[in-house]
């Protein structure tokens, strides 16, 4: 398939050819591409573009909280950077430095108004409402993808995640469920030669998670035949929501992850048997690599 031909119709129209579901994240779940794309590309940029040079080591820390290791992980790019411009503008050393941290009102707008959060949607915005705050979300947005595209090449998929994908492939049709770009997607997974380990892959531009996954299972699955497996708290919701099971890729385990899924996890999923203590006791051990509040603050 063409990038053009994973639109929100296909995925509505999906066709299941297996009775099971596996929904599953790509960036820092699949790849090891989470942390590289996140230090090396996003978060320099926004020290650049906002003019935060001066406080980039605070900026940094907190836009790698936000972004890799607390409950958010894993969130929307643009949501994310709210919270990051948000959280910095409380630090007491940031207070200290008079630095100016924007207040983004016109992305927080946007935000609580649109419920597609992709490029397209800003792109229509910014043309229609000429918001030079919303203007500057998008050059950031597009200089982090062109970024990506040069830094972000040929990066294998952990271990154990080709062994799964053959295994869970033969049972369960197999859909990528992300909020990176789709172009981003298909260019990772094509490069690794991976394209027929998935049915679908729907990026950011189709919506949220937890709409990806209702709009590929909706009336063609039963809850227990669903399953979605990734490394960020959203994913767990974007399950629960659709009252599916969560299979965790832990944050630094993820090796060991794969390998429980690969010569355990899937089987109790299949048998009928995930439910109940297995699944909370993953999940609980999940939770726990991932705080809720900075450590500044601790």
């Amino acid at each position: 398939m063409s990038t053009t031909t994973y639109t929100k119709e296909a995925l509505i129209g999906f066709r299941p050819q297996h009775d099971f579901f596996v929904g599953v994240d790509s960036d820092g779940c699949v790849f090891d591409t989470m942390e590289i794309k996140q230090k090396q590309c996003f978060h320099g940029l926004i020290a650049k573009m906002w003019d935060l040079i001066s406080i980039e080591p605070l900026l940094r820390e907190t836009a790698e909280f936000v972004n890799l290791y607390s409950q958010s992980r894993g969130s929307n790019r643009f949501p994310a950077l709210l919270k990051t411009m948000d959280l910095l503008r409380t630090r007491s050393e940031v207070r200290a430095s008079e630095t100016v941290v924007p207040e983004m009102n016109g992305l927080r707008s946007w935000i609580a108004e649109e419920s597609q959060l992709g490029m397209p949607a800003l792109e229509a915005k910014v043309h229609s409402a000429g918001d030079a705050d919303l203007a500057k979300v998008l050059d950031w947005s597009h200089a982090v993808n062109r970024e990506v595209e040069t830094t972000v090449k040929q990066v294998p998929p952990f271990k154990w995640v080709r062994e799964c994908l053959h295994k869970m492939g033969a049972l369960a049709d197999i859909v990528v469920v992300s909020q990176t770009p789709t172009d981003a997607l298909v260019r990772e997974w094509k490069v690794n030669d991976m394209m027929d380990s998935t049915a679908f892959i729907a990026g950011q531009e189709l919506g949220t998670k937890t709409e990806h996954i209702a709009m590929a299972t909706r009336d063609r699955y039963p809850p227990s035949h669903i399953l979605m497996i990734g490394d960020a708290p959203g994913d767990c919701h974007a399950a629960k929501a659709n009252g599916a099971f969560f299979f965790p890729i832990n944050p630094a385990h993820e090796e060991a992850s794969w390998q429980l899924l690969y010569e355990e996890a899937f089987d109790t999923f299949i048998t009928g048997a995930y439910g109940g203590d297995y699944e909370r006791h993953l999940i609980e051990r999940f939770d726990a690599l991932l705080p809720e509040g900075p450590p500044w603050e601790r």
